[in-house]
């Protein structure tokens, strides 16, 4: 995420060198570069000017710290500025009306609308404990009715049938009717996509909007389309109150204009990143954080919350108990470290929030391959139990066997091994052997992790 810019800034400002204090001459090259890097971003212009302004403003004659020299501490200023372009703070979802409260989703066509309507009723379940209805009232395209009914059956949502011949107002108005009866915390109405200058489309959300008093109007954006993006969602506001932003298709936006550009432009705060395809990809918006990866500074907060949620905690506490009981860390351990990993995302989806992979070679993120980890696990399998248990025992001939059972090479045997031992001097080091302590030791063990 925003890889391109994360490698310009931090290769800019690691070459930023001065004596005891920021000056205007030590930091015009920095400012220059950091200048290109923003309109390579496709952050839109009056914003890199107004923050290339406050950065100079905010660097200029100030004294550095003993313990940070002028390059650190640019960087701080630059984060500073970062962070109060995207919003300063994560601005939450407004819940407060009497139940249902109503959630109402626009964008343009293909911005992964019906998806994020899915995504948010999950996130409402799981960490706002609400109980969430959807309803599509896209009217001209059957296929998002039924692809919003798939998703609502597997995450359990509650769904309210609609159909091509009704009218969108009296799609919405029904499901909100029927929540009632059923003491529902949360609606949330999908709607068609549409383009701004279509008079007669936005007359008709406007109607929508009119009939259901939404609390929450979010404008759902593609974030690939770059400084577009904040055009767009401020045509928007100017025919609806939106009241926040939820950024889509982030994992493939290496730029990060939209992320920059969002909040100076309209006013409006980005609530929520979208950051893959699955129904668990969403993530709360916070600007603190994510100026913290566009530095290549990592964002630990969300990683340890993402662990929290989805690690296996009773296989992380058995496990602990036996690491502190003194005993080893087999490849059954690693096995199920490698499942958990998986469930995540994979490494790719972690690699942004360690800390520090902005120094990591570009050459080695591409070697990161989230296919690698099904693999692995493949040669764990083909191992017998006795030989997970007591990896000393796997020798030549075992070797060979496990290589041709599992169809990898002898080298993917050698690896998987080599891997284990990494892992468990880490356990044995940080003796409380769970998920968050291998998060800890995976940038070391990039090296074993390459295919």
């Amino acid at each position: 995420m925003f890889d391109n810019l994360t490698d310009r800034l931090s290769g800019t400002l690691k070459n930023l060198k001065g004596q005891g204090r920021l000056t205007e001459a030590n930091i015009k090259d920095a400012l220059r570069e950091v200048r290109m890097a923003l309109l390579e971003a496709d952050v839109a212009l009056p914003v890199v000017t107004d923050f290339i302004d406050k950065v100079k403003e905010g660097a200029l004659g100030q004294k550095v710290q003993a313990s940070l020299n002028p390059g650190q501490a640019f960087i701080k200023v630059v984060q500073a500025e970062l962070v109060s372009v995207m919003g300063e703070a994560n601005e939450e979802l407004n819940l407060r009306a009497n139940p249902p409260a109503i959630i109402l989703l626009a964008g343009l066509q293909g911005a992964g609308k019906t998806t994020t309507v899915a995504k948010l009723g999950r996130w409402l379940k799981l960490n706002k404990k609400k109980k969430v209805g959807v309803v599509s009232a896209d009217v001209y395209r059957p296929a998002a009715i039924k692809q919003l009914q798939m998703l609502a059956d597997d995450l359990d949502l509650i769904f309210f049938e609609s159909d091509v011949s009704q009218k969108p107002v009296d799609i919405a108005v029904n499901a909100i009717e029927a929540a009632k009866k059923q003491f529902l915390d949360v609606v949330i109405v999908d709607t068609a996509g549409r383009l701004h200058v279509d008079d007669e489309m936005m007359l008709e959300i406007k109607e929508l909007h009119a009939a259901i008093n939404p609390i929450e109007t979010l404008f759902v954006v593609d974030s690939m389309t770059g400084q577009d993006a904040a055009n767009t969602a401020k045509s928007f506001d100017d025919a609806l109150p939106l009241t926040g932003v939820v950024l889509t298709k982030a994992d493939g936006d290496a730029r990060g204009g939209a992320a920059l550009s969002i909040r100076h432009i309209t006013g409006k705060p980005i609530k929520f990143i979208g950051v893959g395809e699955k129904t668990d990809a969403l993530e709360s918006f916070h600007p603190d954080r994510i100026a913290s990866r566009i530095l290549g500074m990592g964002d630990m907060l969300s990683l340890i919350e993402e662990i929290e949620q989805k690690a296996d905690k009773k296989k992380a506490d058995k496990l602990a108990r036996k690491i502190s009981k003194g005993k080893s860390f087999d490849l059954n351990d690693l096995k199920d470290q490698l499942l958990q990993m998986q469930n995540m995302g994979g490494l790719g989806a972690m690699m942004d929030k360690l800390p520090g992979m902005g120094g990591v070679p570009q050459n080695m993120k591409d070697q990161v391959d989230d296919k690698m980890i099904s693999r692995q696990i493949g040669v764990i399998n083909s191992m017998t139990l006795q030989e997970r248990r007591y990896p000393d025992l796997i020798k030549g001939s075992r070797k060979k066997r496990i290589a041709k059972g599992s169809g990898q090479e002898l080298q993917d045997v050698n690896r998987i091994l080599k891997q284990h031992k990494m892992m468990q001097k880490m356990m044995k080091k940080f003796s409380k052997g769970n998920m968050a302590n291998m998060v800890r030791g995976m940038k070391s063990n990039m090296g074993g992790m390459r295919r």
